[in-house]
């Protein structure tokens, strides 16, 4: 968990500090937006194709090891003389970064009960929530004040200490089942793995629209400061940690459809007040707060559910899952950059609003039958 909240915020954290990277390094907020369009591209390669090459590797090496790079790479970015050279650490760190949200989810399965799989998988994923609820906005607090470099230097220390109680705590010898070409065929013949990979699509290519650009967004759209930028932040992670513990807990009594559903309408209201309330400061934080509810929720019940769909496939599917959800962001982060340019402050949040309708309508028409096969996947 606390390895994820160091990849959530390796990733996430541009977001959090567009102006000052802006400004640190003379490029326009739409250009520093593209760290993240970038990375995201990078990302959803990378994943599948690190999966395959890495699927052999024993599991508290490999992981350790990617969260070194992470320290490493973070560390790197603190002393950038420019744009182009932290671009150029950023896509290497990503491209070895993304293996661990998908690892450590099939780690987990490896080492806990059946019945226990959907909650484990959650819990861990509660990193990301928190890389939100308390990385974001110390993200935003740091950058503000001392800069960008100071804030990449304290995730690269949070990245040392996550690698090295990894090592200490996780099991030695756990190996996954070995990812080959007739691993990824056997996922693409699988009706109920693609409309889920097209759910997590549509999810993160509207929330990113949005989120990308929500610092700057803000400051146009109700003239918020830094301070006041952050505690929406805050809101947003502080509401989707409050989300995971909710899934955490009802997921094996409900199944993950049921709860997928609560969690993608607790989206859809969120991003659809964000669009309704633009200009309203209050409003606007109220509606993040809903809107946070939902966004790691439902990710993480996608992971629930591919691995319930095809288990023995599970190490591949949630690393496609992974590439897809990285697809959205490059999908939402290009589109917001688009609006944002444009000066088309409000139009986002109706666009964002779009795809999660879209992926709610997804969400509904999959509904497991129940039968003994798919009984698992709900």
């Amino acid at each position: 968990m606390l390895g994820n909240i160091v990849t959530g915020c390796s990733v996430l954290a541009p977001a959090g500090m567009l102006a000052e990277l802006s400004d640190g390094l003379g490029v326009t907020i739409h250009t520093a937006g593209l760290l993240i369009t970038f990375g995201a591209i990078v990302l959803c390669v990378g994943s599948p194709v690190t999966a395959w090459l890495t699927s052999r590797i024993e599991r508290r090496a490999l992981l350790t090891a990617t969260l070194l790079v992470l320290t490493l790479t973070n560390a790197a970015s603190a002393f950038v003389p420019n744009y182009d050279s932290l671009l150029i650490i950023r896509l290497v760190m990503l491209a070895v970064g993304v293996l661990y949200t998908p690892q450590a989810a099939g780690t987990a399965a490896l080492i806990v009960p059946v019945e226990k799989r959907g909650s484990t998988i959650a819990y861990i994923f509660l990193g990301w929530s928190l890389a939100a609820a308390i990385g974001l906005p110390l993200i935003t607090f740091i950058a503000s004040r001392y800069g960008f470099r100071a804030t990449y230097g304290a995730i690269a220390l949070t990245g040392l200490v996550s690698s090295l109680l990894l090592w200490w705590r996780l099991p030695g010898g756990l190996h996954g089942a070995p990812v080959d070409l007739r691993t990824w065929v056997d996922l693409g013949r699988n009706p109920m793995v693609i409309l889920l990979l097209s759910i997590t699509t549509l999810q993160m290519s509207g929330q990113f629209v949005v989120f990308t650009f929500m610092g700057p967004l803000l400051a146009k759209l109700t003239g918020a400061n830094a301070d006041a930028v952050g505690i929406v932040f805050a809101l947003y992670g502080i509401f989707g940690f409050v989300g995971i513990v909710i899934a955490t807990r009802v997921v094996d009594s409900w199944g993950a459809w049921k709860t997928s559903v609560l969690f993608t309408v607790l989206l859809l209201a969120g991003v659809a007040g964000w669009a309704l309330s633009a200009g309203a400061y209050a409003l606007m934080a109220a509606s993040v707060a809903v809107w946070g509810l939902g966004f790691a929720s439902t990710n993480s019940m996608q992971q629930v559910r591919l691995v319930g769909a095809a288990p023995a496939l599970a190490s591949a599917s949630v690393s496609l899952n992974t590439s897809v959800l990285y697809i959205g962001q490059a999908i939402g982060s290009a589109i917001g950059g688009l609006l944002f340019a444009r000066e088309w402050l409000h139009s986002a949040g109706y666009v964002a609003a779009a795809f999660v309708a879209a992926a709610l309508a997804v969400v509904v028409v999959t509904r497991p039958r129940r039968t003994a096969a798919t009984a698992a996947a709900e």
